[in-house]
């Protein structure tokens, strides 16, 4: 086999994974979205006790002792209230939950050598809470939260697929070599233009309204989306990790599936808060 052949199959090694694992996912993603509420919180409990579990493993802890047992707890309290209809109460739990992980973090240090800053651990709190918060409160309308989380979902998807294919295609210029060596200004473009594209002929399926609007506001969601994949990066970089963990073939972890959506999802949540949680995020 000639070498550029053997260099094209190696850019795309983890293609078949990749595709394997989005076709189990997204439609189990897309059932449960449809199906409403109950459903969608299972989903989300799901997501979150895997999500939890790998953010304090990268932190070099174990979730089922202290301090790493309190990023969990704090993100399930806070859940738990969300589904009860409180949501300052939810916010509250976080909030206090944050402060709560770092003081334990800090007290247990001289117990961890491996632990990494105190303040990392804390954030998976606000990280993972405030994305789960905003994915519940999004599916708690009747009228518009079905749509609202498909739209988002759509977006936060084309945009990974549009940097991934761009980004092997066209290769290029680094976007952020300090942040994530593998990420290119093509892959950052492709992501924009696809998450633009498939926003807005989500948004006509969905409800149709001003596909203007459709386009700018999937144009933020993918500009968030990157900024979230790019965020997760540099935790992964700061521990020395290439994945998150190893429950997907071909992605990693779940925070490696869903950095981009836990970025994207609380920016969709205050788009909804601004106009209304019952209207189309685009109208």
């Amino acid at each position: 086999m000639a070498v550029a052949d053997q260099a094209v199959l190696f850019r795309w090694r983890d293609l078949r994974k990749r595709a394997l694992s989005a076709a189990i996912l997204a439609p189990g993603a897309m059932l449960c979205i449809w199906l409403g509420e109950l459903p969608w919180t299972l989903l989300i409990a799901a997501a979150i006790a895997v999500l939890t579990y790998e953010w304090v493993h990268l932190c070099g802890l174990r979730a089922r002792s202290l301090p790493g047992l309190a990023v969990p707890a704090a993100v399930f309290l806070a859940a738990g209230a969300a589904v009860a209809g409180e949501y300052l109460g939810a916010i509250f739990a976080l909030l206090a939950g944050f402060i709560m992980t770092w003081a334990l973090a800090i007290a247990l240090r001289g117990r961890i050598p491996r632990l990494l800053p105190a303040v990392l651990l804390a954030l998976g709190v606000l990280a993972i809470g405030i994305a789960g918060l905003a994915l519940i409160w999004l599916r708690g309308s009747a009228d518009a939260g079905r749509a609202n989380v498909v739209f988002l979902f759509v977006v936060v998807w084309a945009s990974d697929i549009g940097a991934y294919l761009a980004g092997r295609l066209l290769g290029g210029p680094k976007l952020a070599p300090e942040l994530s060596p593998s990420k290119t200004v093509a892959g950052a473009v492709g992501g924009l233009v696809a998450a633009v594209a498939a926003g807005t002929a989500a948004a006509a399926w969905l409800a149709p309204g001003v596909m203007a609007a459709a386009a700018l506001l999937a144009a933020l969601l993918g500009v968030a989306t990157q900024i979230g994949d790019l965020l997760e990066s540099a935790l992964k970089r700061r521990v020395g990790v290439k994945d998150s963990g190893a429950l997907i073939p071909g992605h990693g972890g779940l925070l490696d599936r869903l950095d981009g959506l836990m970025a994207a999802a609380p920016v969709a949540a205050l788009v909804a808060l601004a106009h209304g949680q019952d209207t189309p995020l685009w109208r």
